[in-house]
């Protein structure tokens, strides 16, 4: 592993991500959402054909994508100029002779092809993957398919001759399937995780591309001023939306030359359950799940009703704490996965504190259900129901715990950061001091484990 040079121990370590990256993706996103909600009278003004409607149906959440997508790849290899990153594992220079490489692409490819139909057979067996929201996924999906399949030969072929090690786990995937050479069996579980992360979370995130991307098109701006509580769920919606489709596409662009490949996924099974339990279909936070927290509950607008200076002050401190969470997708840039380790991302509000997506959406579910009140006037459902979403909170804490573990053992920069949150991130410093008070030793970041230890981590933050 090579260590990255000494710095002042003042100086927070450089982002593997620019700050601009997600900016001019959010640009783009916003810009396609204003075309939309004016597409009537655009249609109108350029004597368009078509109904005269806002754009906010299924087609139009996907080109969405396209609008946020092209600008940040643009960043990324104009300005950034990440493919020219030794992190890629690509050297431009000296590309070799196609017959050179041919039949180590036609073992990847065999691999990938593999996968990718081990993970179709996958969504067959899901009966949940076919019904609801999922089924505009499986229906996009099984669309793109043949494209994402022979679009697969030129792009391997052409990458495979700059590749400084054309052999990746998806080679060694398909040199194990096709039994002629030998393969690495750590490879082969590295390719298999990264590609189980990308078929889960993929269909989850595209189908609940459409419904958001709808609401925030088709929402009704007259009078919002005179609402707090309109206004509030509004802004609310857009900032989700924006974070689904900023998050879409770093799932989608997984790519060695936009340096946004998954260097390692989560190979530690808690990390594994702590995800995948606040994710359909093991999700446990929903209506009657184990951690359902709502029972006889009745969310912030109910208790505030009649007292419009609370609902203000109320409903803005959600909307700046969703802010908050969708500023911490945008500082991904292309990044964004679960599970993943893809570079270190120190910028944005990650220069405050580790984890913010999950310590503002925890304190959003806070203000926004107030589990202490009880519409029974019950001390037993209040009781059940602040402890139940202290437990979800402390999944989350949980999760945070097994990422920061995965990052500390594959990255000298991310433990070079991860020791300076602990003495100088502005929440993040706070918070270990009183870790440090609670259990009687170390801040969190001035010791750093042994990487080998049987301690389980994985890290989603880039």
């Amino acid at each position: 592993m090579i260590e990255t040079p000494a710095r002042s121990a003042s100086s927070r370590p450089p982002s593997d991500v620019s700050a601009w990256v997600g900016l001019v993706g959010l640009a783009g996103l916003l810009l396609w959402v204003a075309i939309c909600r004016a597409w009537p009278q655009i249609g109108e003004a350029l004597g368009l054909p078509g109904p005269r409607a806002r754009l906010s149906g299924s087609s139009a959440a996907v080109l969405a994508l396209v609008f946020s997508g092209t600008p940040m790849v643009a960043w990324s290899l104009l300005v950034d100029k990440v493919h020219r990153r030794a992190s890629t594992g690509i050297d431009w220079s000296a590309p070799r002779p196609l017959r050179s490489v041919l039949d180590v692409s036609i073992t990847k490819l065999a691999g990938l092809w593999a996968t990718w139909a081990l993970i179709a057979f996958v969504y067959c067996l899901g009966r949940w993957y076919w019904r609801g929201q999922y089924l505009f996924a499986m229906d996009l999906l099984e669309t793109a398919a043949p494209f994402l399949f022979l679009g697969a030969i030129p792009y391997v072929l052409w990458l495979d001759r700059v590749l400084v090690e054309p052999r990746d786990g998806a080679w060694h995937f398909g040199a194990m399937l096709i039994g002629r050479e030998a393969y690495a069996t750590e490879q082969v579980w590295h390719h298999l995780r990264a590609w189980t992360v990308k078929g889960f979370f993929c269909a989850f995130m595209i189908s609940i591309l459409p419904g958001g991307f709808a609401a925030v098109v088709e929402a009704d701006w007259s009078g919002l001023w005179a609402n707090p509580v309109r206004w509030s769920n509004t802004a609310i919606e857009a900032m989700f939306m924006i974070d689904v489709q900023i998050a879409m596409v770093g799932y989608l662009l997984t790519m060695k030359p936009l340096d946004a490949q998954i260097r390692t996924a989560n190979p530690y099974l808690a990390g594994w359950v702590a995800a995948l339990i606040c994710y359909p279909p093991f999700v446990l936070m929903g209506g009657g799940g184990v951690l359902d927290y709502h029972q006889n509950t009745a969310e912030w607008a109910w208790w505030f009703d009649g007292h419009p200076a609370l609902l203000w002050i109320w409903g803005t401190a959600q909307v700046l704490l969703t802010a908050i969470y969708a500023w911490a997708t945008i500082a991904f840039g292309l990044r964004f996965s679960n599970l993943t380790y893809r570079g270190v991302l120190t910028n944005g509000p990650y220069a405050f504190t580790r984890h913010p997506a999950y310590l503002s959406k925890n304190l959003f579910w806070w203000l926004v259900t107030l589990p202490f009140l009880a519409t029974t006037h019950s001390k037993v459902d209040a009781v059940r129901n602040t402890v139940t979403l202290a437990l979800v909170s402390a999944v989350y804490f949980w999760r945070a715990k097994t990422e920061e573990r995965h990052l500390l053992g594959e990255d000298a920069k991310y433990r070079a950061y991860h020791a300076w949150m602990a003495e100088h991130g502005l929440i993040t410093r706070p918070l270990a001091r009183l870790g440090q008070l609670v259990v009687g030793r170390s801040a969190p970041g001035v010791h750093h484990p042994d990487p080998s230890s049987e301690e389980e981590g994985e890290q989603v933050r880039a």
